[in-house]
């Protein structure tokens, strides 16, 4: 019986049988020095010679981005970790139900715990990243040690105990130490998105020119959608040193090419009756001038826009004379030859939009400019500026207090709802997926859950967050949040409560729940990992690779994780001949991590015919039990995939 790994997939070795593909004679077998185990590797120097045209003798200049610990960022985000995600049912909301998920550990895990249940699907990430402003924490990633060396090899853990997380002033502000932290999970997260998705990153003036930098190499320069400035603090920010800052950025980028107008937002129903007042059978909209009222385009430069349409005395435009048919021509009134905005070959297919109206006594030609698209969605291109005070962070700290009930600053400046629904409204379809792997207070959640509110959405949320300890002295630890992520859970189950007691559109499915699921170090023991290691003293440690303090819901959260299964799919569990089985989704999976399996429970799970089981490895009632288990599958469902950990 084949043994899940329990750890997420090793992208090198994806990356280096990528390689292996295109050029066979650059990848080579060594014995990795380790665990003196032969593994796949590039050999660079000829690598480098099949990329070139003349001979490589040494590194030569080109045109990239570079710091120290570039390499070791890029191999740490390929690296696998040995981690899983255990569920709190009592910290979560509809835990069974609930299609959302809230992740709390560090970012970098989460986003590779995501990859073999989300690769390619998430539809949106926003991400509101450090600043890097001397006072921000970092993030010191090193995942070859054991949890307690490396926080306090990294300073993250004082001798007390007490995590420590910030990038202090003293310090000086590193741009290294934080281009090691946004390109790693850059790179996993572009992983995640599917081939259209887009991601969308708040920052700030310290690193916007690094960011777009980063994004240029992992996403692709021609993916650059948008730089937005968005008006944030009319006031400026005082501690400035030359000018005081009033605004922050916005800065998109997709997976792929998009077609032109992938990122418009709806128009609200209030802007298409003041703006397209005119209506037919295909619906509301309006008259625009069919020649190009910019004069530096014109029959001098663009001779194949420059061309007749005959009108009617009853006002008919055709592209064909006829006796009772005047020629219109773009041309100005002072005589300049201007040129149309279609050439012939487009006005002759849509002559149906064309209109053509007199005004002050001569035949002008105009285009039927429709409120609703292709998809029967009326939309408009966002511009570059944001100046509206709904997106002060003034008016995100007002609806943050207003949900807690206080006047005190439990989190400093959260972003504004209405800031990320905008950007929902341009990024994502009604069913879509998003993510915020810095999701702070949970505003990118509150949004997703607005939004729904509004227009009838399913989409649903990932939210990650570090349980960043709150400061003795601050007001969320007076009020009794420990962590940021606390903070982050009681803002998600007010903002839903107030949506569900509102205006809710009839087709949502009102789902405000959420699962959490905690980042932590593996259900298996290290001899799960380690079995070349072992000592004679191991062996009884052996007869259960589990560790003692977790539970069957624990495992069966590794199980989805490293089986690729939706970690939202509904689950429940049956008392089945005396031992506790989960159902997740009905049949798409089945787990029983009891002991003391007998074939009779066996068979009548096969009888099930469930896509997956998986049981523990000595969990059945004998090795003979043990032995038979595939050949009963194979009877009774043959279609089911089985495992064991």
């Amino acid at each position: 019986m084949e043994k899940l790994k329990m750890h997420s997939p090793d992208l090198s070795q994806n990356n280096i049988a990528k390689i292996r593909e295109l050029f066979p004679g650059c990848v080579t077998e060594v014995r990795d020095e380790a665990t003196g185990k032969v593994r796949l590797a590039v050999d660079f120097d000829q690598l480098r010679q099949e990329l070139s045209d003349s001979i490589v003798e040494g590194p030569k200049e080109r045109y990239r981005l570079d710091w120290p610990g570039k390499r070791a960022a890029l191999a740490l985000a390929n690296a696998p970790v040995a981690m899983t995600l255990r569920p709190s049912i009592q910290q979560s909301v509809a835990f069974e139900s609930t299609r959302n998920l809230l992740l709390e550990g560090d970012n970098l895990e989460s986003l590779k715990l995501l990859q073999e249940t989300y690769l390619g699907s998430i539809d949106f990430i926003y991400i509101d990243p450090p600043y890097n402003t001397g006072n921000d924490f970092v993030y010191e990633d090193d995942f070859g040690e054991s949890p307690d060396s490396y926080l306090v090899k990294s300073n993250q853990v004082a001798g007390s105990g007490e995590r420590l997380v910030a990038n202090l002033n003293s310090n000086g502000r590193f741009h290294s130490d934080w281009l090691d932290m946004i390109y790693s999970r850059a790179r996993v997260a572009r992983n995640l998105l599917v081939d259209d998705g887009v991601i969308v990153t708040s920052i700030d003036e310290n690193e916007i020119s690094n960011l777009r930098k980063v994004f240029d190499e992992v996403f692709g320069e021609n993916n650059f959608l948008f730089q937005i400035t968005v008006l944030c603090n009319p006031k400026g920010r005082s501690q400035d040193k030359y000018v005081a800052n009033c605004h922050e950025y916005l800065v998109g980028y997709s997976k792929q090419q998009l077609p032109k107008g992938a990122v418009n937002a709806p128009k609200s129903d209030e802007e298409v009756a003041a703006n397209y007042k005119l209506k037919d059978e295909r619906g509301r909209y309006r008259e625009l001038e069919l020649r190009n009222t910019h004069r530096e385009f014109g029959k001098h430069n663009r001779r194949n826009l420059y061309y007749p349409f005959h009108v009617s005395d009853n006002g008919l435009a055709s592209l064909d004379p006829g006796q009772d048919r005047q020629p219109v021509y773009p041309d100005w009134d002072d005589g300049f030859e201007g040129c149309w905005t279609w050439g012939a070959d487009k006005a002759r297919a849509q002559l149906d939009e064309v209109v053509a109206r007199k005004v002050k006594g001569a035949w002008k030609i105009f285009r039927k400019n429709y409120a609703e698209g292709e998809n029967g969605e009326a939309t408009k291109q966002v511009k570059s500026i944001w100046l509206d005070k709904i997106f002060h962070t003034e008016k995100g700290q007002s609806a943050f207090n207003d949900l807690f009930e206080t006047r005190e600053k439990i989190f400093q400046s959260p972003k504004s709802v209405d800031t990320l629904r905008e950007l929902i409204r341009m990024a994502t379809r009604r069913d879509s997926l998003v993510l915020d792997f810095f999701s702070g207070s949970g505003t990118t959640g509150h949004a997703v859950l607005a939004q729904n509110a509004e227009d009838g959405g399913n989409r649903k949320f990932i939210l990650s967050q570090i349980a960043e300890p709150t400061p003795a002295v601050s007001e969320a630890h007076k009020a009794g949040f420990s962590t940021i992520v606390e903070i982050t859970k009681e803002r998600i189950r007010r903002a839903g409560q107030k949506i569900l007691n509102g205006n809710c559109h009839p087709d949502w499915n009102r789902d405000v729940g959420f699962r959490v699921l905690k980042v932590d170090t593996s259900n298996m023991k290290e001899i799960y990992y380690r079995p070349d290691e072992l000592s004679q003293g191991d062996l009884l440690e052996a007869i259960d690779n589990v560790k003692p303090d977790r539970t069957s819901e624990d495992l069966l959260f590794q199980v989805l994780v490293d089986w690729g299964v939706d970690l939202t799919l509904p689950i429940h569990s049956e008392i089945l001949q005396g031992k506790t089985v989960f159902f997740v989704d009905d049949n798409a999976l089945m787990a029983c991590f009891d002991t003391d399996i007998s074939e009779e429970l066996v068979k009548e799970l096969a009888r099930h015919e469930p896509l997956r089981v998986v049981f523990r490895d000595n969990g059945f009632v004998s090795d003979a039990v043990k032995i038979n288990v595939e050949q009963i599958f194979r009877q009774l469902s043959p279609s089911t995939e089985v495992r064991s950990l």
